[in-house]
């Protein structure tokens, strides 16, 4: 959830951020109102729970031949109230239905407007030119008998597809790659569960209104996670962490399931949208005064990894009406598809600010900045997540890096991670 205080304070800050994002600004006033409601039923529960433990004391002092009465009165008492109390809990639960209409505040400087309404903030490497009619990354596939889409769906359905010899290879080198790229920049890596509880899913924002897109099991009540962000930002539920020593990075590697709802009739060929793929996926807790320097240095890895992969890319900043209800701002960056004749979306990087540690309660202790030795008030963190690669990241490889014959130049930075193998060679 926003920050509380925020919204009392600077309601207007809330409203241009639900305008921005092409929301219903009338959504604030009626989380006020249900704060106003909720404080009244509070402040009356406490007035009257503070009678009755006033109106005990005196039920026990006084004399026998009286205490009949005024037991009775107080049975009236206790009935108000439990009343009392009751309004209280449903004023606060409306003030949490009302607070989930309203997604995180975005912060100053991104662009309003929806999917087309991004700023390009800047173009990387030269587009690859060829002599030649270039394949696409499916058809590259087959004859290097990497890629076996017919296969997929037979076995599972649409959008699922077998990788097989240096297919599979080649994405475990990725991956590998980019672990060690987390490894050395300080992230713990985790392989981490993709079952998760609702509370969990709810919490970092992914049961709003695109819970169609995520894959439910309803005998278990659990779902299926389309990022390892998910798992990775319920790790520290219900705790406080310590970030003293700075903050906490995790790099989560996990197949991700995805159920691509109304993308039909979109990049069904080939790899770019599917249902299931692999991923490393980062992940910071951190000071929300750091917040806004982590991103930046996210975005940093992410292009340090496709530059050294040889691949022509932009970045932009994603409008706030496409961030999704937990991104306060959020980088993409698309790396460019030859055959396609376009920037396809390789990796994202958000900043959630405290929004999903609201949410699933995890907090951290500030340092005292006087020096001081006594505890100080518990807040929420910051908390961000990013893409450092995953399975579509060989559709922009395959297709960069072919050569006329049908083989593919693998780029320097993988070749450790294959044997040392230069080039990937078309079947016989």
């Amino acid at each position: 959830m926003i920050d509380l205080a925020l919204l009392r304070d600077n309601p207007e800050i809330v409203r241009r951020s639900q305008a921005a994002r092409g929301n219903d600004v009338s959504t604030v006033d009626a989380a006020l109102e249900a704060d106003r409601s909720r404080r009244a039923a509070l402040a009356a529960f406490e007035e009257l729970r503070a009678e009755q433990n006033a109106f005990g004391k005196q039920v026990a002092k006084a004399p026998k031949d009286e205490k009949a009465a005024l037991v009775a009165q107080a049975k009236d008492l206790a009935d108000r109230v439990k009343q009392a109390q009751q309004a209280a809990n449903e004023a606060a639960d409306a003030v949490s239905a009302a607070l989930a209409l309203i997604e995180n505040v975005v912060i100053d400087g991104v662009p309003a407007g929806g999917e087309a309404d991004f700023v390009e903030l800047r173009r990387v490497g030269d587009v690859p030119a060829f002599g030649f009619e270039p394949r696409d990354h499916l058809e590259i596939g087959e004859i290097l008998g990497a890629i076996d889409m017919e296969r997929g769906a037979k076995v599972s359905g649409a959008r699922f597809y077998f990788l097989k010899g240096i297919g599979a290879r080649l994405e475990i080198a990725l991956m590998n790659m980019a672990l060690d790229k987390a490894l050395n920049n300080g992230f713990t890596p985790m392989i981490v569960p993709t079952l998760v509880r609702p509370e969990i899913m709810q919490g970092t924002g992914f049961l709003g209104e695109h819970a169609d897109e995520v894959y439910h099991l309803d005998k278990e009540d659990l779902y299926l996670v389309g990022t390892s962000e998910v798992p990775l930002a319920g790790y520290h539920k219900d705790e406080i962490v310590d970030l003293s020593k700075g903050a906490l990075r995790y790099a989560g590697w996990s197949t991700c399931y995805r159920s691509e709802a109304g993308s039909y009739g979109k990049d069904t060929r080939g790899i770019i949208r599917v249902h299931q793929f692999n991923k490393l996926e980062m992940f910071v807790y951190t000071r929300p005064e750091d917040a806004e320097a982590e991103h930046l240095r996210l975005v940093a890895l992410q292009e340090e990894m496709l530059t050294a992969l040889g691949l022509a890319y932009r970045v932009i900043d994603v409008a706030a009406g496409d961030l999704g209800s937990s991104a306060a701002r959020k980088y993409d960056i698309e790396a460019w598809v030859p055959t396609q004749g376009a920037f396809r979306e390789l990796t994202s990087t958000s900043n959630c600010t405290t929004y999903q540690a609201r949410r699933l309660d995890t907090r951290y202790r500030p340092e005292d900045p006087a020096g001081g030795s006594a505890p100080s008030k518990t807040q929420p963190v910051a908390t961000l997540n990013g893409t450092l690669a995953t399975t579509r990241w060989i559709v922009a490889i395959l297709e960069t890096h072919q050569q006329e014959d049908g083989s593919v130049r693998v780029p320097e930075v993988l070749r450790p991670y294959l044997g040392g193998l230069d080039v990937l060679e078309p079947l016989a």
